[in-house]
């Protein structure tokens, strides 16, 4: 029914904000509230969900958030919520690129999401994304050629310090080519991008 709402950002709650349009203010629960700024004229890009018990507004900060979210509801055992909760990480291209990979340790790093359903996400979901813009962004990375540990030494030095920190080889490795496709401006930029990705 509803595609977006262009209004005034009236209230950030955590799990919720409201937009003010012509007056009436619509609870719209988001991914990340915090993503929205209070008092700004914005555009939200909504979905609305109709259950026996409740009505809904699911609100989205980008037109590509709302179809990933759309998405996760077709698969078997994934809620509004639940799809909001996988979404609240922020880096949708990992999400993308771990279904398509069939990550299942990664996906079942989200809340609520055991084993089993990460399992379904990937048998629902794999292959069915294409048509996504997230994918081009994927396609692209992969396209790109990557710096090695061996000629970027501050990745190098964020590598071993976050080793020292405690996380495995097996961790730092998933993570080390994301890295590399960012060129920042030395170590603790590394390191602090890599820690986002760890967490």
């Amino acid at each position: 029914m509803y595609e977006y709402l262009n209004g005034i950002i009236t209230l950030i709650d955590p799990t919720y904000i409201v937009v003010e349009v012509g007056g009436v203010g619509y609870h719209v629960q988001v991914a990340n509230p915090y993503a929205f700024t209070l008092e700004q004229p914005t555009r939200v890009y909504v979905e609305q969900i109709v259950r026996e018990n409740e009505q809904a507004l699911y609100g989205f900060s980008a037109q590509q958030e709302k179809q990933l979210f759309l998405k996760l509801l077709a698969v078997s055992g994934i809620g509004p919520k639940s799809a909001l909760a996988i979404l609240a990480r922020n880096d949708h291209v990992s999400l993308v690129q771990a279904i398509q990979d069939q990550d299942i340790t990664y996906l079942t790093k989200f809340p609520g999401i055991g084993k089993k359903t990460a399992q379904q996400i990937v048998l629902d979901l794999q292959g069915k994304l294409g048509e996504l813009p997230i994918m081009q962004e994927i396609n692209v990375n992969l396209a790109l050629p990557v710096k090695t540990l061996a000629d970027n030494q501050p990745l190098a030095d964020a590598i071993e310090a976050l080793a020292a920190l405690g996380y495995t080889t097996k961790q730092l490795q998933k993570i080390e080519k994301t890295l590399a496709q960012d060129d920042l401006a030395d170590s603790a930029a590394y390191i602090s991008a890599g820690l986002k990705l760890l967490n």
